[in-house]
């Protein structure tokens, strides 16, 4: 356990109109199928982390970018390409932050924003205390 008791990231989640579409667009933004599905949310495992996709009760694409959640790629480029060609618009254009951290952000079909980044001075580390 840590000495906070907060254990880290686990779950994203984007909230959407019409969840078969949406499970078929994230399907291939992704490239992988959903772990559980369900009429008003659908998991994916991405990477050991949840992406959940949640029913919207009132729909809108005019979302709040508050907070952001970067996916880590291992070709930014790449994948912000991959995603505007699957139907997403730009929200933040590829951009080096510092060293060679790169991130960018996508919006999806509707209104979420998916960020991207690329950061090679990052790893997963196991920070429980034995």
């Amino acid at each position: 356990m840590t000495k906070s008791g907060i254990l880290g990231l686990r779950t994203t989640i984007y909230k959407v109109p019409d969840m078969v579409q949406a499970k078929e667009w994230y399907a291939k933004a992704f490239g992988t199928n959903p772990y559980w599905e369900g009429d008003a949310y659908t998991g994916f495992n991405i990477g050991g982390y949840e992406l959940g996709l949640h029913l919207e009760e009132h729909p809108t694409t005019d979302k709040p970018d508050t907070v952001l959640s970067y996916w880590g790629v291992e070709n930014l480029h790449d994948h912000h390409g991959r995603l505007l060609a699957l139907g997403a618009t730009e929200h933040e254009p590829p951009t080096n932050v510092g060293g060679e951290i790169e991130l960018s952000s996508v919006k999806d079909p509707w209104g979420n924003v998916i960020g991207l980044i690329y950061n090679p001075e990052f790893s997963i580390a196991d920070t429980s205390e034995g």
